[in-house]
């Protein structure tokens, strides 16, 4: 089997010593092909060129970023749908190794935390031939595995990025703080500007922000789960849980409910879920804040999503 094996060398976890040991262990069994990312999109260009290329898989050792531009590389070379176009079975499957801080995709996927340990998993599931297809998301022109957001929490991701650019490592302690000050002092909790529309349904005002899984749960505190949309898998539609107020108390009382081991999203009035969506528009009153997969993309005023099912071959 002809295997690429891409490294973010500046993942948070990611070091020589263990980029060494994964890449003889998969050497051992793979024809296999070793290359680091040197700059932002550079793991979607080795991606998109490797697929054209007829590698069978394609391995990441790095974070959520990583796979993610990994994924809009695949997809990219052979775009789902198109006429003449080969599905999923036909790209090269797709094996995440957890590199990162978060690592919200392998974790959703039930990979081993540690890297080497889930090197052996996947060497070990090569073996017995054990894949599965999942579903993606899919807005404002890039796919996602796990999730997307517009409003604070993308806010959040931007400023971390900017401290991690100074140097400074990305840590749960350093996420909590920056939403922490985002939230009293930067977010604007007064003015809500974001508006859902549906097909069919009639429009949803008065929101103040969006967060879009593809999995469950949305993210990690250190070991913790924080799921605001618990039913949301790979094998549905989007989930979307949005806020209808950022008062102290009733965002206090829904990071709790997120927090707490439930299959239940958060409940209230001031709270907006919707479960298995295949599609929806987000628009902007003004520019707000977007991420995709814990990726800072910029600020938007319409944002439309879509599930695109069966995508992906993962080996799990």
């Amino acid at each position: 089997m002809r295997a690429l094996l891409i490294v973010n060398p500046h993942a948070t976890s990611t070091t020589p010593v263990r980029r060494d040991v994964i890449a003889r262990a998969l050497a051992s069994e793979l024809d296999l092909e070793v290359a680091q990312t040197r700059y932002r999109a550079h793991a979607a260009d080795m991606a998109r060129t490797a697929a054209h290329d007829g590698f069978d898989l394609i391995l990441t050792l790095g974070g959520d970023g990583t796979v993610n531009e990994v994924v809009n590389g695949l997809l990219r070379a052979h775009p789902p749908g198109a006429d003449n176009q080969p599905g999923a079975a036909e790209r090269p499957a797709l094996a995440a190794l957890p590199g990162g801080s978060a690592n919200v995709f392998t974790r959703a996927l039930g990979m081993p935390a540690d890297p080497v340990d889930a090197t052996g998993r996947i060497l070990a599931s090569l073996l017995a031939h054990r894949e599965r297809a999942i579903g993606l998301g899919f807005a404002d022109g890039r796919y996602f595995t796990s999730n997307a957001g517009l409003g604070i929490d993308a806010e959040v991701v931007r400023a971390v990025e900017g401290q991690r650019a100074d140097g400074q490592a990305a840590s749960a302690a350093r996420y909590v703080w920056t939403a922490t000050r985002h939230f009293f002092t930067v977010t604007n909790r007064r003015q809500p500007s974001l508006t859902l529309s549906r097909d069919g349904c009639p429009e949803v005002g008065g929101l103040y922000c969006g967060i879009v899984s593809n999995t469950a749960p949305w993210t990690y505190v250190g070991s913790r789960a924080v799921n605001p949309s618990p039913q949301a898998a790979f094998e549905a539609g989007l989930d979307l849980f949005a806020l209808r107020s950022l008062g102290t108390l009733r965002t206090l009382n829904a990071l709790r409910q997120m927090l707490n081991a439930a299959d239940r999203p958060p409940g209230g009035r001031h709270v907006l879920s919707l479960h298995d969506q295949f599609a929806f528009t987000v628009r902007a009153a003004r520019p707000i804040a977007f991420q995709v997969d814990g990726e800072y993309v910029g600020e938007r005023e319409d944002v439309s999503f879509r599930a695109v099912p069966q995508a992906l071959r993962v080996i799990t």
